[in-house]
């Protein structure tokens, strides 16, 4: 379990930041970069989750929102072996399965699209859409990191199932797809 016992540090006031390697890198870095990325997501889940704090999708989130904190101390452990151990936290294949089975059974019952939606039809749907978006901009981080350094395939894939899963969420969220508001091309010409 982790313990912390101090807030602040000090040892980042130089402009750098700890990996879980004991190696440090500036806080600009595209590594930081999509750590930050994964942290903005994970707040915006936590706001999603508190409008749906009555539903079974709480849950459902709250375990997406441990995963990413996994998914942070994955991007936080340089190196090419991304296999999981006692100390090292990895996202491993059966977690991205495992969105994957929550994708499909919400698919299942959303009424088909007939146009691109516009993010909102509830306030709940809106967080979520939110949260979608940000997982997207994790995502492209996460990329532009790989392009820089090793990445754990894993992780990437469930940043990108992420964003998928929010979709379909916000679409259950909004009556199955009933609520959804439909983008109307050159409406306002």
């Amino acid at each position: 379990m982790v313990k912390l016992n101090t807030i602040y540090t000090r040892t980042g006031d130089d402009g750098t930041t700890g990996l879980v390697d004991g190696s440090r890198l500036p806080k600009y870095a595209a590594r930081m970069e999509a750590i930050g990325a994964v942290d903005e997501t994970n707040c915006a889940i936590g706001l999603a989750v508190c409008a749906l704090a009555e539903t079974p999708h709480a849950g459902t989130l709250t375990r997406i929102q441990n995963d990413l904190f996994d998914l942070g101390a994955d991007l936080a452990t340089p190196g090419d072996d991304f296999t999981p151990g006692e100390m090292t936290l990895r996202i491993v294949p059966s977690q991205v399965a495992w969105l994957e089975s929550e994708i499909d059974a919400i698919n299942v019952h959303l009424q088909p699209l007939r146009s691109f939606i516009l993010p909102g039809g509830s306030e709940a749907a809106a967080r979520v859409h939110i949260a979608r978006a940000s997982a997207r901009k994790a995502e492209r981080a996460a990329v532009a990191m790989a392009a820089e350094a090793p990445a754990n395939p894993a992780a990437l894939s469930y940043l990108n199932r992420l964003s998928d899963y929010l979709f379909v969420l916000a679409r259950a969220v909004n009556a199955n797809g009933a609520d959804d508001v439909l983008w109307v091309p050159g409406q306002n010409r």
